[in-house]
């Protein structure tokens, strides 16, 4: 800094000037007097200059002095807190004297370390605070009041990206010459709606939103700053599943009860006819019985299924794994489905070539596999149509097919058939089997016990075919 701008250096420059002032007053009044009163006039004009010079000399010395006591502290401290705008908080003024100039280099250190002390304590919680948002399974996202993402976590980044890809910007009001950073920042038009309703109402707002075939549950709370709201937070949750399961209870629900009701309805109404006398014969009693029986053998068989399947989703599945010949399996499904094919005017075609060996397989669960892909492919085969099985060894796979040309399956119903009593003709009416609707879920869920897939392709009038892909040995047993 320059010597003549500083406090010391104008203090000398004022003190001198003033010294300077007063000689030149007095040699310009005492100089003349001095020629006439006094003899030895140059021996006090000598005088007169050594004054004048020990007069500018001690002003000099009192500016260094002042400058050593005043203004070198001063440029430390002024050093010192330039370091501390510039971010070093561990800057320390090193001054140890008992004057003002002391006081204020404490004061300053006293200062400077309590501001390190927030400013890491500040940085400690940002720090945990950044931690416990990456380690949340929500996505938190933090809208300031003109829509702008100003926080978010790794979460809630990948949902903002994800929702931007589908063209989506806030309310549509985005202009054309908005560039990518930015939209991508600004509230999706999904939240947008709730984001204006939590700015206008100022408190919290919960909803749930669709979006790419998912569900969202959203819960947005306004920010304050000094009793106004200058952003949002929003904490954005994936119950897609929870819904799809509470949608799936429901219907499970629905179509339990229907089914259950439907033959004990007919239990007690053929059961009240009974009782009436409304039968005039033996012949006509013993056929009322006789549908009292099977109704009740189908509500039995409903019951069973619907436990086998609860224990088997539960976890809880009986498996007796050991080694299986499959072409055994598969000529006794020929047996046991031969006599039903001729009464129904079927052609059984059932081949197992190569003989495949599962080494780790339940005999009697295959087989309810079988049964109950069999049974389907018969009621919905009519007659003079053709059932056929294959069974053939591929890459380490036993690859099964159940084929039949019944009337087949829309498309848009083969993603559900594995679905607890999802029905893909809606108009079917009970067959001789008196089906439950939970047999291809059986189906499916051994298949999987058995680390296999099953997979259905068909097509309405020509029939379907169900593929089952079977590993010869698994390592992990359910």
């Amino acid at each position: 800094m320059d010597f003549w701008r500083t406090l010391v250096g104008k203090l000398w420059l004022t003190i001198s000037g003033l010294v300077a002032c007063v000689l030149l007053t007095l040699g310009l009044f005492l100089l003349p007097y001095i020629d006439t009163n006094f003899t030895n006039s140059d021996a006090i004009k000598r005088l007169f200059t050594y004054v004048s010079i020990i007069g500018f000399t001690m002003t000099t010395f009192f500016a260094l002095f002042l400058l050593t006591k005043i203004t070198q502290p001063m440029q430390q401290l002024i050093q010192a807190t330039d370091a501390i705008r510039k971010g070093k908080y561990n800057t320390r003024v090193a001054l140890h004297t008992s004057d003002e100039i002391g006081q204020l280099a404490s004061a300053f250190n006293h200062m400077a370390e309590e501001l390190e002390r927030n400013i890491q304590s500040l940085q400690l919680e940002k720090e945990q605070m950044a931690s416990v948002l990456r380690s949340m399974g929500d996505a938190v996202i933090t809208f300031d009041k003109q829509g702008n993402m100003i926080l978010h976590n790794p979460l809630g980044e990948m949902i903002m990206d994800s929702w931007h890809k589908t063209g989506w910007e806030h309310g549509g009001q985005e202009d054309d010459d908005t560039d990518t950073a930015t939209a991508v920042s600004r509230v999706p038009e999904p939240l947008y709606p709730l984001f204006e309703r939590v700015i206008r109402e100022r408190q919290e707002e919960s909803s749930n939103i669709h979006v790419k075939q998912q569900v969202w549950a959203v819960n947005m709370t306004p920010l304050y700053s000094a009793n106004d709201v200058h952003g949002t937070v929003s904490v954005l949750r994936n119950v897609t599943e929870e819904v799809r399961t509470e949608k799936m209870l429901r219907d499970f629900v629905a179509n339990a009860s229907h089914e259950i009701r439907t033959p004990l309805q007919m239990i007690q109404g053929y059961s009240e006819a009974l009782l009436d006398g409304m039968a005039s014969s033996k012949e006509e009693s013993d056929e009322l019985v006789q549908v009292i029986y099977e109704e009740s053998l189908r509500m039995s068989r409903l019951v069973q299924d619907l436990l086998d399947l609860s224990r088997m989703e539960a976890g809880h599945m009986d498996m007796s794994f050991g080694e299986m010949k499959l072409n055994e399996l598969v000529e006794r499904m020929d047996r046991k489905f031969s006599v039903r094919a001729k009464e129904r005017d079927l052609k059984l075609e059932a081949g197992c070539q190569p003989t495949p060996l599962l080494i780790e397989a339940d005999t009697d669960r295959l087989e309810q596999v079988f049964t109950n892909l069999l049974d389907n492919a018969f009621r919905h085969t009519p007659a003079g149509g053709q059932v056929t099985v294959q069974a053939v060894l591929k890459d380490e796979q036993v690859k099964v097919t159940f084929t039949d040309t019944g009337a087949g399956i829309p498309q848009e119903d083969l993603p559900h058939i594995f679905e607890r009593f999802y029905k893909a003709d809606k108009a079917r009416v009970r067959g001789e089997s008196g089906g439950t609707g939970l047999g291809l879920a059986i189906v499916r869920n051994i298949v999987e016990a058995h680390h296999g897939t099953i997979h259905a392709d068909s097509e309405v009038g020509k029939g379907t075919t169900f593929t089952l892909l079977l590993p010869i040995r698994h390592t992990n047993r359910v």
